[in-house]
């Protein structure tokens, strides 16, 4: 469930927070608004006695009397530095040696010293236009998990099985996602794609692509090729 400024307005309007709110307050608050939303960490923060929550994939605040919810960024001005982005980037962060490679198609490139995971929807047309640009790429392991999001989607979980069964997966990948060559082979083998639809949902990747960079660092959405590299040689290091 993703959270909307209209849907918060209107809840803020039915029912206001709790009057006195701390961690436990604004959690038992927030989930009788919202039932059914993932609430992984609030925290006091630093400035303007706001509390951050990390709900559902997104940063809030809310305030310390507990009466108020707030969307958007929290910037710093004096610094020039926008505060949710940069907590985003830390709350988003994975250990990307404990992903788990083997429900992904490897492709190395070069010496394949660099690494980048990329959950990717055959069928999204983001993920297509990245293709491109990562083919541009030299000396990276490429990990790509087929992430098939079916309610964009419909077909793609089907697809994303096919490429998985073909006998040269990358090939299958390639020639699907470059050339419009739909997959042959049949979508039964042994797959890790559901696996992968579950992981993403723990990781909250709601949209395609999403990239992982050796150091942790999550970016979402289409990056250009000499953006890229640039990332890539930061997060190993080099």
């Amino acid at each position: 469930m993703k959270l909307s400024t209209a849907l918060f307005s209107l809840a803020l309007a039915v029912a206001p927070l709790a009057a006195h709110a701390g961690e436990a307050e604004i959690r038992k608050a927030l989930l009788a608004q919202f039932p059914h939303a993932k609430i992984s960490e609030i925290t006091k923060t630093p400035y303007a006695g706001l509390y951050e929550v990390y709900m559902d994939g997104q940063l809030v605040y809310a305030s310390p009397d507990g009466h108020y919810v707030f969307l958007g960024n929290v910037i710093d001005l004096a610094a020039h530095k926008n505060l949710t982005e940069a907590r985003m980037s830390q709350l988003q962060r994975v250990d990307f040696n404990s992903l788990p490679f083997d429900q992904a198609m490897k492709w190395v490139k070069g010496d394949g010293s660099r690494k980048l995971a990329v959950f990717t929807d055959p069928d999204c047309p983001f993920c297509r236009k990245l293709e491109p640009e990562l083919a541009k790429l030299n000396n990276v392991t490429l990990y790509l998990f087929p992430y098939p999001i079916p309610s964009l989607h419909p077909g793609s979980e089907k697809v994303a099985q096919q490429i998985w069964c073909s006998p040269d997966r990358i090939k299958a990948w390639n020639d699907y996602m470059l050339k419009g060559i739909a997959p042959t082979a049949s979508p039964n083998c042994p797959n890790p794609v559901k696996k992968n639809m579950a992981l993403g949902e723990k990781l909250d990747i709601s949209g395609t692509p999403t990239l992982f960079f050796q150091n942790g660092e999550r970016i979402p959405g289409l990056v250009p090729a000499e953006q890229l590299d640039k990332l890539l040689s930061a997060a190993a290091g080099k």
